[in-house]
């Protein structure tokens, strides 16, 4: 069972494939050398839950996670060839890197007469599935979503039985010096792990826990509460889903994901929605990880000199004199995670304020946060720019002083995480005009 995005043991229906008819089940992960160009917080994380997966398997075996080093086209091969493996178990991976490197790890496989099996995914409804009536994917999430829901999804798995047969540390050899180095991340990092995820589902689920003293749950809340970032209002499940920690079909089980029930519910299964709707699109249009899926916005003016990657780098660090900008960039630096809505006003600040690539702000965001998946980030990072499927337009610039005035009006989120604003580093409503200028001329042909 070669664990990747998957690090559970419960409902997780390859584990089980693996497990099935008494087979012996040799637990692995293998240290990418991928992984070196992720940052610190994410291995940090990372690291986390792979000692908590070997944790659990413990628990249940007395054996442990076996861990290799190196290239997986070349580690998984070379175990099976050791063990004398019949197959490679795996949830199935849908990203463009991981379907190149499955695709050849299958290909040494079988030239040595060995399976490689993909059973089940991170998604509840896996890329392609949701398709209109002629057979073509959704361009726009509204009408994706809504077939979505009626699609479905399976219940969740049960954890492996109890006679379940492990083959893990205790037979085979062990790289597990390369697990301690991950932990490189100076940030404070939540508890990572199934049990850890299990634990703020529960807590966001919860009678009374919403931050408003209504009585309702946080879910109950969700609606009224997610886009306020100085409260609770949301589940902090995303590092969780990115690792697989917890699945979504586990949550949805949970919920009234029809449409037509709690409105808080509803909202929030939407989100999950999302997740899958922007791995369906990465999976059609590969290409969209780094390039503008409209292409037409490719002709705009972007600065991309000395001056402004020294902009760029007043807005990493959390200095622009914009309080809610600073704000979240700071956040993401001390805890390897930001607020979504805060998420979408940094993203339009660094391309329409500052007219840089929405690249630069992508790949700094997937070097610094723990849920950073490429699907999810990059793709919001498109609506942002409005370059992508389902983008706000290019010309909805958001004014970061009235964004923090509607979501913020106490101050407390920023208070909270710039106590030394400095003054603005622009003038906004110049920044909009001259954005809107550069579209025109880009749309003008």
């Amino acid at each position: 069972m070669w664990f990747r995005r998957d690090l559970r043991l419960g409902d997780n229906p390859a584990l089980l494939a693996a497990a099935a008819d008494g087979a012996e089940v040799v637990p692995v992960f293998v240290l990418d050398p991928g992984f070196d160009r992720a940052g610190a917080p994410r291995l940090a994380y990372l690291h986390d839950a792979l000692v908590a997966l070997d944790a659990s398997i413990r628990e249940v075996s007395g054996t442990g996670l076996v861990i290799r080093r190196g290239d997986p086209t070349h580690a998984i091969p070379a175990l099976a060839e050791e063990l004398d493996a019949g197959s490679v178990v795996v949830s199935k991976d849908f990203s463009p890197y991981g379907r190149e490197r499955d695709a050849a790890v299958a290909d040494a496989l079988r030239g040595s007469g060995r399976k490689f099996r993909g059973v089940g995914s991170p998604y509840a409804v896996d890329p392609s599935v949701v398709r209109k009536g002629d057979g073509e994917s959704y361009s726009v999430f509204t009408p994706f979503s809504k077939v979505w829901r009626t699609t479905g999804w399976a219940d969740p798995y049960p954890a492996p039985a109890d006679d379940t047969r492990w083959l893990g540390t205790g037979a085979v050899e062990v790289d597990h010096d390369g697990l301690p180095e991950l932990v490189v991340a100076d940030c404070d990092l939540p508890v990572a792990g199934e049990r850890a995820a299990a634990e703020r589902w529960d807590a966001f689920v919860a009678t009374n826990s919403a931050a408003d003293g209504s009585g309702r749950s946080r879910i109950e809340a969700y609606d009224d509460l997610r886009d306020r970032p100085s409260v609770s209002g949301t589940s902090h499940l995303s590092p969780d889903l990115k690792w697989g920690t917890i699945h979504p079909r586990t949550l949805l089980a949970e919920l009234d994901a029809s449409g037509a029930g709690s409105r808080g519910h509803t909202v929030f299964s939407s989100e999950l929605a999302w997740r899958d709707f922007y791995a369906d699109v990465l999976f059609r249009r590969p290409e969209t990880a780094w390039e503008n899926l409209n292409s037409k916005l490719d002709a705009m003016q972007l600065d991309t000199d000395a001056a402004a990657r020294a902009k760029f780098d007043v807005w990493c660090q959390g200095r622009t004199g914009f309080g809610i900008v600073d704000a979240g960039m700071r956040q993401l630096l001390a805890t390897g995670w930001m607020h979504n809505r805060v998420r979408m006003i940094v993203a339009s600040f660094l391309v329409k304020d500052l007219h840089v690539p929405w690249q630069w702000g992508a790949r700094w965001f997937m070097q610094h946060l723990i849920d950073g998946d490429i699907a999810s980030n990059n793709h919001g990072w498109q609506w942002a720019a409005g370059t992508g499927t389902d983008a706000a337009p290019y010309f909805r610039v958001f004014n970061p002083t009235l964004q923090q005035e509607r979501y913020d009006p106490t101050g407390e989120y920023v208070d909270r995480w710039v106590p030394d604003l400095a003054a603005p580093m622009l003038e906004h409503k110049a920044e909009r005009d001259e954005a809107l200028r550069r579209l025109k001329a880009a749309t003008a042909s």
